[in-house]
């Protein structure tokens, strides 16, 4: 328990900051749901998975491989599991996951993109995009609307995105130097590929408008995860030196994540973005329509041009 989280309190949703996943689907009873989470091997989409399972859901785990992906559902008892291999900067990795998918004939009752790399200390990249915004964003682009006919009528889609949005270039986007080619800063990337979950999010709630399916994103607080395995070991020991001040355990930062996909009250709630279970405020940019629709545009072309 955070102390700044205690602080605040709960906010209108009756949840806060230091509600865990457990807290927000007290009584909720998941048989018969279907949910597919991404980076379901540790720290949030592990416990994500777990709680599901938990409630009665039977769960789509994706990792890395599929070992990964069995020992984290092993380990968390989700026992109504299929572990699948999706790695998000391989775009054939992605599209088999979406074909096995489609091969077990399931319906999804939400896609919680939940996988991602933070800060990489060197510019890397995959198919000649920065490797943040690609994984991140791209990976998950095409995981998601590869499957929406998979989708139920009543579907959500869940972005895990970042307060580190605000850290995004002025423009939002760098629409002109996706590749980081002209300059590369860590966490400059990683704020622009948080940007792009929401904007993703926002634009595919526009889409999914006046279906019945809703697309949100979630900010699930600063957790010490394998996310962070890219710093520098001195921020390391200093993040972990505050975190009874500020940062969340796995079990709170699941919560908002696993409110958003399963609570009632949200069923027609769609282009919003959460914090500590409750809708809030993104950045400008955030809230940019036009921004949206073009990053969507320009995805479509990334997408088609790869191999």
């Amino acid at each position: 328990m955070s102390l700044i989280s205690k602080l605040k309190g709960a906010g209108p949703s009756g949840f806060g900051g230091n509600s865990t996943a457990e807290e927000v689907t007290e009584g909720l009873d998941l048989r018969g749901k279907t949910y597919l989470i991404t980076g379901c091997g540790s720290g949030l989409g592990k416990e994500t998975m777990r709680v599901l399972a938990m409630r009665g859901a039977k769960v789509l785990g994706t990792a890395r491989s599929l070992e990964r992906a069995r020992t984290a559902m092993e380990e968390v008892g989700a026992t109504d599991a299929v572990p699948l291999v999706c790695e998000l900067a391989d775009p054939a990795s992605v599209r088999a996951c979406v074909a096995e998918v489609e091969r077990l004939g399931v319906t999804l009752d939400a896609i919680i993109c939940n996988a991602g790399v933070m800060a990489m200390p060197k510019r890397q990249t995959a198919h000649g995009y920065e490797l943040q915004f690609f994984t991140n964003h791209v990976g998950h682009f095409m995981l998601v609307t590869g499957l929406l006919d998979r989708l139920s009528p009543t579907g959500r889609v869940v972005m895990l995105t970042s307060a580190a949005h605000r850290g995004a270039p002025s423009v939002g986007i760098r629409l002109d130097d996706l590749g980081a080619e002209r300059s590369y800063g860590a966490w400059d990337a990683y704020s622009q590929s948080k940007l792009a979950n929401i904007l993703f999010a926002n634009e595919l709630a526009r889409r999914f408008d006046g279906t019945g399916r809703t697309a949100n994103s979630v900010h699930p607080g600063v957790i010490v995860t394998e996310l962070w395995r890219h710093l520098p070991r001195f921020a390391n020991s200093a993040i972990k030196a505050v975190t009874p001040l500020f940062l969340k355990t796995p079990e709170q930062g699941a919560a908002t994540t696993c409110y958003v996909a399963t609570h009632p009250s949200l069923e027609k709630v769609s282009g919003r973005y959460f914090i500590d279970c409750n809708v809030a405020e993104t950045s400008a940019r955030g809230r940019d329509a036009e921004l949206a629709r073009k990053l969507w545009e320009r995805t479509e072309q990334i997408v088609a041009g790869l191999p």
